[in-house]
């Protein structure tokens, strides 16, 4: 049952992103992040719960594609789906207040959230990093990492391992910006 899960939300991801791309210069599938994500989650931190891999995969189906609550419950159950919300964006909320809520949400999420909140964040600063947005320049990728350090600084610990995975991809990312 457990891989059957952690394949559901792979595909259900895949068909819900299928039409989007990051905005790196190769215009990448969106898909490789979640699966980004998870993959950090399951090496990095060990993690093991299908629930939680599960969640990873569908992170920004309900923030970034047509995806209902109800449609998560219905195929994936109430703990995805309730991992899945805690880790949303409002998109109704303007960009700054949306970023001061995610930074200030983070003291309350579950263990399993943040373990999501931590791969999330690596992904982003790796490909901050190494293939930026076209359109972001140095300022705004220091700009990101610093506001990533201050949602992961107010995250529950949970994870040595992720936790210090990300401290050390912040330092690369300033430094390569240096």
């Amino acid at each position: 049952m457990s891989n059957q899960l952690i394949l559901k939300a792979a595909h259900f991801a895949a068909q819900k992103h299928r039409d989007q791309r990051r905005k790196d210069e190769d215009a990448s599938p969106y898909i490789n992040h979640p699966i980004s994500v998870a993959k950090i989650i399951s090496e990095i931190g060990n993690v093991e719960d299908p629930e939680v891999l599960a969640a990873a995969l569908l992170h920004d189906t309900i923030e970034d594609t047509e995806t209902t609550i109800d449609e998560l419950i219905d195929n994936f159950g109430e703990r995805v789906c309730s991992l899945v919300q805690e880790v949303t964006d409002d998109k109704t909320l303007p960009r700054l207040q949306r970023k001061q809520r995610q930074i200030d949400h983070a003291k309350e999420i579950s263990e399993g959230a943040a373990l999501i909140k931590l791969g999330d964040k690596i992904s982003n600063v790796t490909d901050i990093t190494n293939t930026p947005p076209t359109n972001w320049d140095s300022n705004r990728r220091l700009e990101y990492f610093d506001w990533a350090e201050k949602v992961i600084n107010n995250c529950p610990k949970v994870n040595t391992s992720l936790e210090n995975h990300f401290k050390d991809s912040i330092q690369k990312g300033r430094e390569k910006l240096q």
